[in-house]
């Protein structure tokens, strides 16, 4: 591992090749901060993926995709005369100094919990109008419902157990299986999702991540599953679901093994 002059060296380095990116460059002097957004969330998901696999050199890649994004984001901040970033990181470190008070103040903590409690409170402090303020108001749904679970928790507005939360789940499958205004039904389908990304919270889960593993495993046999019909000399899309489901249950046998 490298040492800190290293390491700010290395930093230095990349803010002298954004500047050379930005001067000459045509694409890199064309971009806008809302032109880099969409980029930005593609990266992003870049490395939710490579996180997901494991994979500790994709993952250095894409920090570095990601890290370039912040760095040209303040970039056209400077040029704007907004910010620059030394402002982004001072603003950032600023923010965390004051928001643990029990590192860099007198403030006790006894737990985790108590350390996410304090810092919503904190935040409050700051001139947040709510709890809620800082959830987002794009991105996943999924992620979203979770974030939005984290915030209230900060401030006591928690079910006491997860079977109190699978309650809730079951009485939501009850509403929903019940409605039958489409309209309404989607409605109860929403609170059906939202107590279940609840209830995998307080059981220690984190329901996206598990959405996408389930992504990435359906693809994956799916994917197999044409691969072994062509095998077969069997057109695929002529198949019956029948047909499709013993392909199915082929593929699942190998992965057990």
């Amino acid at each position: 591992m490298h040492v800190k002059s290293e390491k700010l060296q290395a930093f230095s380095q990349l803010l002298d090749i954004m500047d050379d990116l930005r001067a000459q460059c045509p694409w890199d002097k064309k971009q806008t901060l809302e032109s880099l957004r969409p980029l930005t969330l593609e990266e992003v998901y870049e490395l939710s993926d490579a996180v997901l696999k494991n994979d500790l050199e994709e993952i250095k890649k894409e920090l570095g995709d990601v890290l370039l994004h912040l760095v040209f984001y303040s970039k056209i901040g400077a040029e704007k005369g907004a910010f620059d970033i030394a402002d982004v990181i001072n603003s950032l470190n600023e923010k965390l100094i004051f928001r643990h008070p029990h590192i860099y103040g007198d403030t006790k903590v006894g737990s985790e919990e108590e350390v996410k409690q304090n810092w919503e409170k904190l935040k409050l402090k700051e001139g947040n109008a709510s709890v809620l303020s800082g959830v987002g108001k794009s991105g996943p749904s999924l992620v979203k419902a979770h974030r939005i679970q984290e915030k209230v928790k900060g401030v006591g507005f928690e079910f006491a157990s997860s079977q109190q939360a699978w309650d809730k789940v079951k009485e939501e499958l009850a509403e929903f299986e019940k409605e039958t205004d489409p309209k309404a039904k989607e409605l109860e389908l929403g609170d059906v999702l939202f107590s279940l990304v609840n209830y995998a919270r307080i059981s220690g889960l984190n329901a996206d991540t598990a959405l996408e593993r389930t992504n990435q495993k359906f693809v994956s046999r799916f994917m197999k599953m044409e691969a072994l019909a062509q095998s077969k000399d069997l057109v695929f899309a002529e198949l019956d679901l029948e047909q499709m489901d013993a392909l199915w249950d082929e593929i699942k046998a190998t992965e057990k093994i």
